[in-house]
């Protein structure tokens, strides 16, 4: 890969799905990388998405959005040219358990990073994570979600990043600040965690394929995600604070599949049958349920030139493989 003039990003959550497959593009790209993670009380596994190759390359501070006095301290430190906030509690099931954290690190804690950066650096580029929860149950008459498309969230986790969202727009249009938003539809990989569906679903088919478990318990199973890899949707990110100027952007596969999809075709791939494993239990529903989310990714495509390079089923067999693997070498 061509190397750029040496630029510094900082990464908030880049011990995440998408920090870590972020920091090894910027790596590659000739970028100095520095990223934030929040102090937990396992240090061992606080870094084990990256790799020790790329952990040596990265400068790495604690902060927490929570808190505006670390993130002030870590963009003073870093002087970044682009910001890439993806740190928040992610999971949306568990942001009915967690509201108020949710609001908290997912919504204000947005607002933290902003405040920081209009002080300290001004001129650095952002980008925002956003996310496809934000839609809600609306729908766009051809089936499609797009930047038009009215928002209404179904989940405390979707309310927190409306208002995240928002509030980008207002300080791009209030202090002239480059801040791109990038409105992601679910995007998986090996790294994902294991709580999330995609990931759950591979692994615990593997499980019982080893012998190690007999059932797979489920929620929803009729809801449809467009599922995408978080390799290409890095890509898309960094591809955003490369423009002239800020806008808003769907990043999407424009294809969508049931849960009930996703399980049958990793238990296919794997010659088992569901009907004979795979159970569902309600409290793994949400409380508000979001039933469709498909993306029109139109917009990223024509300004920024990006496009997926993985399929639905490349994706999931690179998942099944990888559990396959971890488990044949004995990491049961």
């Amino acid at each position: 890969m061509i190397q750029l003039e040496n630029k510094t990003a900082l990464i908030t959550g880049i011990n995440g799905q998408d920090g870590s497959y972020l920091a090894e593009l910027l790596l590659d790209k000739g970028y100095t990388v520095h990223g934030t993670v929040k102090r937990n009380s396992v240090a061992e596994t606080q870094t084990s998405r990256l790799s020790d190759d790329v952990y040596k390359q990265l400068d790495l501070h604690y902060a927490d959005l929570t808190d505006l006095a670390s993130l002030i301290h870590v963009i003073r430190t870093t002087r970044p040219d682009e910001i890439y906030n993806l740190a928040a509690q992610s999971h949306v099931r568990v942001s009915f358990d967690q509201p108020l954290y949710t609001a908290q690190a997912t919504g204000v804690g947005v607002l933290n990073v902003l405040e920081a950066i209009r002080q300290v650096s001004p001129q650095s580029k952002i980008y925002q994570a956003s996310s496809s929860e934000m839609f809600g149950n609306n729908i766009d008459t051809d089936g499609y979600q797009r930047e038009s498309t009215p928002m209404s969230p179904v989940s405390p986790y979707g309310c927190a990043k409306v208002y995240g969202y928002n509030i980008c727009r207002n300080y791009r249009n209030s202090y002239d600040m480059f801040i791109s938003n990038g409105i992601l539809f679910n995007h998986e990989s090996p790294r994902r965690g294991t709580n999330f569906v995609t990931n759950k679903v591979a692994k615990e088919a593997v499980r019982i394929k080893k012998g190690l478990t007999d059932k797979l318990v489920m929620g929803n199973m009729d809801a449809t995600r467009d599922w995408g890899h978080a390799k290409d949707y890095v890509n898309a990110m960094w591809l955003m604070l490369q423009q002239n100027t800020p806008d808003d952007y769907v990043c999407a596969t424009g294809v969508s599949h049931s849960v009930q999809q996703l399980v049958d075709y990793v238990f296919d791939r794997l010659d088992l049958d569901p009907e004979q494993h795979v159970t569902t239990d309600k409290r793994y529903e949400r409380a508000e349920e979001l039933k469709h989310l498909r993306g029109d990714s139109s917009k990223a495509r024509d300004q920024l030139g990006w496009t997926h390079t993985y399929t639905f089923d490349t994706m999931m067999d690179e998942m099944v493989d990888y559990w396959m693997e971890h488990f044949t070498t004995g990491n049961i």
